[in-house]
């Protein structure tokens, strides 16, 4: 199926249901409402000259018309580009240009840095403000006036829902240069909805999930999965725990998703426990490893209701699923367990492989690697990256990880050079690339030490001259952005390597993990 048919389908369970509830700006739209208002703007689209598989772009904090333009996009089988507003704004360019969007939607609250987005972006041609008219470019009411629901035309189908057409190029993080794109199909994204609603449904007659992590990030996705129960989606503007808390005794919540540093934000908080939470019946925890005691204190303080996916971008999301059952059961029975992001699902096959492409034995590590309709198409123009990760006929994740003898799956470690950070993903190779520009700084070893907060943060260890860790660290987030900065740097004499010459991480890394049987957060 398509993309659009699973809104579609929450639809048809009671079209008179609330959709979207905006907290911040009041609005309220049924699952009618929505579907006229997403006929009314993919007709806009087609209007205005949007062919079936064009890109566009949304760029704003979390709004329910920003959902609704998504979901209007898909009506128009066009290809959703990802642009994160916690990137630095070259970095966001240089992924536009890459994929050669032509669209973006925009809130107002972004207009000066979309302004520097259209000085960087040829290939971004058409703009629409969501809540104002913005210089040259029209709100959304200037941009559908004229045009009725009536108005769109259906674009081609086949018998098969069009399942190799892409629904959109999501970024996975960079390396030395751009984002690679990872072309997300029909059929994989129909199959990563599918698992996820039959994971999380079945719990409730009246399903109400909470938004509040960014719709442009994760929180996109997962409200599709939820909207095809026919969840009415409860939208915040950001990520706040004293808001979080609230919302859910406010609203009821039963279904919401937030990476675990939200939830160690939200155990921190001093409001924790003064509201009632007993509404839950899904609190998913997607994005990195959670530590198992906060997610044994999460059971204590929020019910039978936690659960852990584990997947990425080129494997959406549920790779694996921790039920909230088996949660709530070895927080008592065996909390050894609770480091698991539970087992393999039914849409995917999993084998842990060594570098020759050999399976581990059980209760040793390898890469984890996947193989099934779950895994992305490919990398945007990149044929060469996508052999390299597709070798011996499986895609490899760069997770190093575990099998228990119950089929538990444990990541204890990241064969990728990556970082992360309060859920998003940080490639160490771009952060020491950007470093390195200094020209003070001879080498440099970047990678992730705990942190209570954000899980992990991103530090580096730096060889130099007459530069100090507050100029290493501006001049990387004027270059990256704030999440990819580092937020500590280290300076040593030299650089251990390993007897192939390389950068011995693992002995950098190991002061700050200890003893820790995996060294992620």
């Amino acid at each position: 199926m398509r993309s659009i048919d699973y809104f579609d389908r929450g639809h048809d369970r009671n079209p008179d249901r609330l959709a979207i509830v905006d907290t911040a700006s009041g609005l309220k739209l049924t699952f009618a409402e929505v579907k006229a208002l997403t006929e009314q703007i993919a007709a806009a689209l087609q209007r205005g000259g949007f062919q079936s598989q064009d890109l566009l772009g949304l760029y704003g904090p979390n709004d329910g018309m920003l959902l609704v333009v998504l979901l209007a996009m898909w009506r128009a089988n066009g290809k959703w580009i990802p642009v994160n507003t916690r990137n630095a704004i070259d970095a966001n360019a240089g992924y536009i240009n890459y994929v050669r969007c032509q669209w973006l939607f925009y809130h107002s609250s972004k207009a000066d840095e979309v302004a520097q987005l259209r000085a960087l972006c040829p290939t971004l041609t058409n703009f629409v403000c969501l809540d104002q008219a913005c210089g040259i470019d029209p709100s959304l009411d200037q941009f559908v006036a004229g045009v009725a629901a009536k108005d769109f035309i259906e674009p081609e189908c086949d018998a098969f829902g069009n399942m190799m057409d892409l629904v959109g190029i999501f970024p996975t993080g960079g390396t030395t240069g751009p984002s690679k794109g990872a072309n997300v199909t029909n059929l994989g994204w129909g199959t990563m909805i599918e698992t996820a609603a039959d994971a999380m449904g079945g719990r409730t007659d009246n399903p109400v999930a909470l938004v509040s992590a960014p719709i442009t990030h994760a929180a996109g996705p997962i409200a599709l999965s939820t909207l095809s129960l026919g969840a009415t989606q409860v939208i915040l503007p950001g990520f706040d725990a004293e808001g979080v808390l609230s919302a859910i005794a406010d609203y009821q919540i039963t279904h919401m998703y937030l990476p675990p540093t939200a939830l160690y934000q939200l155990l921190a908080s001093p409001e924790i426990g003064r509201h009632d939470y007993s509404s839950l019946k899904i609190f998913i925890l997607v994005g990195s490893p959670c530590s198992p005691e906060k997610l044994r204190q999460a059971v204590e303080v929020f019910g039978p209701c936690m659960c852990q996916s584990y997947g990425q971008v080129e494997c959406p999301m549920i790779v694996a699923w921790f039920p909230p059952e088996d949660v709530a059961r070895f927080a008592y029975e065996a909390p050894e367990k609770l480091a698991s992001c539970g087992k393999v699902t039914r849409s995917i096959k999993v084998a842990l492989l060594d570098d020759d492409g050999n399976h581990a034995p059980l209760g040793e590590s390898g890469e984890i690697c996947a193989r099934g309709v779950l895994v992305s198409h490919s990398y945007f123009e990149k044929p060469e990256e996508t052999a390299e990760v597709r070798k011996f006929g499986w895609h490899h994740t760069g997770d190093v990880g575990k099998f228990d003898a119950d089929g538990y799956l444990y990541i204890v470690d990241r064969k990728k050079d990556m970082v992360v950070t309060g859920g998003f993903n940080v490639f160490t190779t771009e952060v020491e690339a950007a470093i390195t520009e200094l020209a003070e700084v001879r080498e440099c070893c970047v990678f992730g030490i705990p942190h209570d907060k954000w899980g992990e943060q991103v530090h580096a260890v730096v060889v130099a001259d007459g530069v100090d860790e507050a100029a290493i660290i501006a001049h990387t987030k004027s270059r990256l952005g704030g999440v990819k900065a580092p937020k500590s740097v280290a300076f040593i004499d030299s650089i251990p390597r390993t007897a192939a010459g390389k950068m011995d991480k693992k002995a950098l890394r190991l002061p700050y993990w200890g003893g820790s049987e995996r060294m992620v957060n």
